[in-house]
């Protein structure tokens, strides 16, 4: 049965990525059907109100709203451009006559980067989902490295689903709107936030695992782990609605920062505290290795093992640190000596690494467990390798 619904989660995820990309060809290859989606909503919006009211009673429908389709008040009509020549086609729109003409709409180019983000947020969206699904759907994994691994998903999987909005926020609704904008900025804040500090919270996971390998299990109990995962993700929601409570620069375009409306003070404090964050994790990291060296000199017996089992676990750890650090180290370091005066194509390539980082963070820690690789192929298969069940399960398997 778990199976079963797993299988279903993952036809609906490929669903989901194939409507958001027809999103993004539909943007790219008709740019000027933005103005036609932008005059349609109108009339959309009136005419799902008018099924709404017509659909909870008699007495609703003699109330007309005053953008109510069927109203005496209100036509819709067929408006041409005048400017047309007869030798070019005609171009018609339906606009409501009880509001007076407008001007055109400017088409907005739509512009590579953003595609690019918008690709990696829905690739960012179905990797995590995945694993969330996984982890909801198979009740033997709740021990508390799993519980981590699941906080970062979510956190990766919102930070997808935040560049997703924010194209569809750019080029299909007003994003002149202060609301949109402080909405967008703040689930992306609040996001990646929460991914880089639960990948700080595995990395502590691991070093405890190791540091305290013989009274681990009764130490980390899973109640310290929620408690430890509320207060990340608390901080975070904070961290994203600092923007909305006043902190940004909506109103003084100077204080800008490369990430409008995020004022410069701000980013460069985020900046600096990705760097002592960083820093935690190089040590932490180095700790471990000098633990995984200790226990392979103390076992004289398995010694030529227990060496390339470290070797292998120490290319590892380099690997996952220098792939956290090529992915984020570029922005944080433009986030403080840039400002919004500096070309925007030099935000959009120090951005798009970054965004990258999450599109790891699944392989990494969670498609490498061998429990979470014996539920994928229970799900897709239905039936599990037999190299892959001898695998050894340990806490610092992350």
């Amino acid at each position: 049965m778990r199976a079963n619904q797993l299988r279903g989660f993952l036809e609906l995820a490929v669903v989901s990525v194939l409507v958001v990309l027809l999103l993004v060809v539909v943007v790219v290859t008709f740019p000027d059907r933005l103005q036609s989606l932008t005059v349609l909503a109108p009339m959309i919006l009136s005419l799902a109100a008018a099924a709404a009211m017509s659909s909870g009673g008699r007495s609703s429908l003699n109330s007309s709203s005053p953008l109510d389709p069927f109203d005496s008040s209100t036509s819709w009509s067929l408006g041409e451009d005048p400017s047309n020549s007869s030798s070019e086609p005609v171009v018609r729109t339906l606009t409501p006559e009880l509001q007076p003409a407008t001007t055109a709409v400017a088409v907005q180019e739509v512009s590579p980067w953003d595609i690019a983000l918008c690709v990696t947020g829905t690739l960012i969206s179905c990797e995590n989902a995945l694993v969330i699904a996984v982890l909801f759907y198979t009740p033997t994994l709740r021990a508390p490295m799993f519980i981590l691994i699941g906080s970062l998903a979510v956190a990766d999987l919102l930070a997808g689903l935040g560049l997703i909005l924010n194209f569809v926020f750019t080029y299909l609704v007003d994003s002149s709107l202060e609301f949109v904008t402080l909405l967008s900025v703040g689930l992306l804040i609040s996001a990646f936030s929460a991914s880089v500090l639960n990948i700080l919270a595995i990395t502590v996971d691991r070093y405890l695992s190791l540091y305290n390998a013989l009274t681990y299990h009764t130490e980390r109990t899973v109640t310290f782990t929620y408690v430890m995962v509320i207060f990340i993700w608390v901080s975070c929601l904070t961290l994203g609605l600092l923007p909305a409570l006043g902190w940004n620069c909506l109103k003084d375009d100077s204080t800008c920062s490369i990430c409008r409306p995020v004022t410069k003070n701000n980013a460069v404090a985020l900046a600096v505290t990705f760097l002592l964050v960083f820093a935690l994790m190089m040590q932490l990291y180095l700790q471990i290795c000098k633990i995984a060296f200790r226990h392979a000199q103390q076992i004289a017996v398995q010694h030529q093992f227990v060496a390339i089992s470290t070797t292998k676990g120490v290319s590892t750890l380099s690997a996952i640190l220098c792939a956290f650090g090529a992915c984020w180290l570029p922005f944080a370091m433009y986030s403080i000596v840039a400002d919004s005066t500096y070309p925007v194509i030099y935000t959009y390539a120090t951005v798009l690494p970054a965004t990258c980082c999450s599109v790891i963070n699944p392989i990494i820690y969670a498609f490498r467990n061998p429990d979470i690789q014996k539920s994928l192929w229970m799900a897709c298969c239905g039936c599990v390798p037999s190299n892959l069940s001898l695998r050894p399960r340990t806490s610092s398997d992350v």
